[in-house]
């Protein structure tokens, strides 16, 4: 447990149990229905209970008792409608959805909520290496001094790796480390095996590479005969090893690394030293060598990927920060930062940008303050990227991370949402949430798009559905006030459950994404999930709806029609009481309201028509289910859902004039592209 593999294994197995954006928000809703639903079934059961005993001069306890489980039952079913149930479904339904169509964007979610997390996002901690570059390291150049032998340079790099090449396929493939696989290919441009090489060289002692230290050594008896140690690593520490450094300067060093670095190139420098009988080479974790030589540096370059700029721009414009966290020295970094669009030399200053002993210094206080400004992390050690998170999150950000080491896994499990190369580790996968299939960061701004687009797809289906509620809450509560049975019977209620909940769901939730979405801002963390808009939506149009269906149940309370073409000539009777035709009527009436209006929540906020149908084939498929639905079951519903069968002219009638919900709708978003 004390070993580096020990404490990344031992981070990574914690769970520190993130909640989601979403689930929070959901919470606050489920909260906030709950405490509706029981006031209204409080106030209908009060209200009934009322009536009954205005109206009823002979008090029976039987009859009381019926008449109250009567009530009960209304009441309970009440807050069976005014739930959403099908909110899990249409989460679930979107989540899955989005599962299987971004994968053809090349990110495989490997855990579903990170599909609607992506879309909170408002940080994107990114490594360089293969998500920002094209990870195809190659050598630039190699400046080397003192003209050391070539079987001193070429061995040091051939046994001092832990790099492989796979020459079993078309393509030479680098296993391990890109970085050492560049060295590798540049041996072999050479006519040189460093298999062979290694074959030779026995192995003595070895020290592997640690971002604490910033080099490796491995100490061999070389072909040669002698025994040999080699360093490479970091060429300002390497170079400060040495007690030979081959004629050059500490500033000549400096220049050429500065020269490089800035064109964002990788450097590494090179040491050995012929080792005799008493000599120390390694102890305690670290070269003890006192005699090394240097050899000189290397320079390493790894491109940009060509859409990297473009992607990176789209992320900042839609409100998401973004910081790179690399082991390159700061100019190396920065240079990346200019290539794409993240660092501006004349806005950006040192505070925008600290090393990984400069992070390890500050305390939580100071990290939580600074981290709002810091673009760059360089040099950064294991552990470091957790620690970002950690202080991103605690300054209520939702973060998402990409990773493809066994030592970003700790920083993967806790973000938001870990993203995992498609190249990485199996370990890095196992803790991420999606897995970056093509390892571009333009894939990432693909997973942004999709997150918020579902996210959308719910507000639509909780806009629909909590219009839907608020409606049929009041007409049955001002129904029991009226002193009317209720309107809208148990089966009926729970019939338009069924149609404008759960087919609802699968309708809205299966609705493809819009770029658009990418030149909105992030929500809030503290946003709540029905907005401004959406409240004067549900407010507005529930209301107009209640008002025009009460009408509707005065209208029939006092009147005894046959057919709706004789609303407007028929004599008033006054308190008859509703016909079972009269209870089909508005039952249909309602329901259709209701369907025009799922049009309308399709169309909310996406400042597109509500015919626009392509790409929705299943919210056409459904619609119509539900429109021959409510057609078969007030045909042959009959005594079970207290329905009788309705005149061709009645149909006609309500399906043409609810449709004016439809048309007001497609005027208003004609002429005011902002939300209702």
């Amino acid at each position: 447990d004390k070993t580096e593999n020990g404490k990344v294994f031992e981070a990574a197995q914690i769970d520190d149990s993130v909640k989601t954006p979403l689930n929070e928000q959901l919470d606050r809703l489920g909260k906030l229905i709950s405490r509706v639903s029981y006031a209204f079934a409080s106030a209908i059961i009060a209200g009934r209970i009322a009536m009954y005993f205005i109206n009823v001069s002979d008090f029976d306890w039987v009859a009381f008792l019926a008449f109250f489980l009567q009530t009960l039952m209304v009441a309970v079913t009440l807050i069976v409608v005014a739930v959403p149930e099908g909110l899990p479904m249409a989460v679930t339904l979107s989540l899955a959805y989005s599962m299987r169509r971004m994968l053809k964007t090349n990110n495989l979610v490997r855990k579903m909520h990170a599909c609607e997390t992506m879309g909170a996002t408002t940080v994107i901690c990114t490594d360089k290496t293969g998500t920002l570059t094209r990870n195809q390291m190659q050598v630039y150049k190699a400046d080397f001094f003192g003209e050391p032998s070539d079987e001193i340079l070429y061995e040091g790099i051939a046994v001092n790796s832990t790099a492989q090449l796979d020459m079993s396929g078309d393509r030479i493939q680098v296993l391990g480390n890109p970085t050492e696989g560049a060295l590798l290919l540049w041996l072999r441009k050479r006519g040189v095996s460093y298999l062979d090489l290694k074959d030779k060289a026995v192995t003595v002692e070895e020290l592997p590479f640690t971002t604490e230290r910033k080099y490796m050594a491995t100490t061999v008896r070389s072909s040669t005969g002698k025994t040999i140690l080699y360093v490479k690593g970091a060429p300002e520490i390497i170079f400060g090893m040495c007690k030979d450094t081959a004629g050059v300067t500490a500033d000549e060093i400096n220049a050429r690394l500065f020269e490089y670095q800035n064109q964002a190139m990788r450097t590494l420098g090179f040491a050995y030293q012929e080792i005799n009988d008493g000599d120390k080479t390694i102890a305690d974790g670290k070269v003890v060598a006192t005699g090394l030589t240097f050899l000189g540096i290397v320079a390493i370059s790894d491109p940009v990927r060509t859409d990297v700029p473009d992607a990176v721009k789209e992320v900042i414009e839609a409100g998401i920060k973004v910081k790179i966290v690399t082991g390159d020295t700061p100019g190396t970094a920065k240079e990346i930062g200019r290539q794409i669009g993240l660092w501006n030399d004349s806005t950006d200053s040192d505070r925008n940008i600290i090393t990984g002993p400069e992070f390890a210094e500050l305390s939580d206080t100071q990290l939580k303050e600074r981290v709002r400004d810091l673009k760059i992390i360089a040099r950064a050690r294991p552990m470091d990227k957790k620690r970002l998170v950690e202080a991103l999150q605690a300054n209520n950000e939702v973060v998402a991370v990409t990773g493809d080491g066994t030592n970003d896994a700790p920083a993967l499990k806790t973000a938001h949402v870990g993203l995992s190369m498609g190249d990485g580790t199996s370990v890095a996968k196992e803790a991420s949430d999606i897995t970056i299939i093509d390892n571009s960061f333009s894939s990432i701004g693909r997973a942004v798009m999709w997150g918020r687009s579902l996210y959308q797809n719910i507000q639509r289906f909780i806009l629909f559905q909590m219009t839907v509620n608020v409606v049929a809450c009041f007409i049955v509560l001002f129904g029991s006030f009226m002193g009317m049975q209720s309107p809208l019977t148990v089966t009926q209620m729970l019939w338009v459950n069924l149609i404008m909940d759960t087919f609802a769901a699968m309708a809205l939730a299966s609705l493809p994404p819009s770029a658009s979405v990418m030149k909105d801002k992030p929500r809030p963390r503290e946003a709540f999930i029905i907005n401004n808009a959406m409240k004067r939506f549900i407010i507005c149009i529930g209301g107009i709806f209640f008002l025009v269906l009460l009408a509707i149940l005065y209208y029939f309370e006092h009147t005894d029609i046959t057919c709706l073409t004789e609303i407007g000539s028929v004599t008033m009777g006054g308190n008859t009481g509703l016909s079972g035709y009269e209870l089909s009527l508005f039952f249909t009436i309602f329901v259709f309201l209701q369907f025009w209006n799922m049009f309308n929540a399709r169309a909310f906020e996406t400042g597109r028509s509500a015919f626009h149908f392509k790409g929705c084939e299943g919210f056409s498929l459904i619609a119509l289910s539900i429109l021959f639905g409510q057609i078969l079951i007030v045909s042959i519903g009959g005594e079970f859902f207290n329905v009788e069968p309705l005149r061709l002219i009645d149909w006609l009638i309500i399906i043409a004039g609810t449709s004016l919900v439809l048309w007001i709708g497609e005027i208003i978003r004609l002429f005011n592209k902002q939300p209702l």
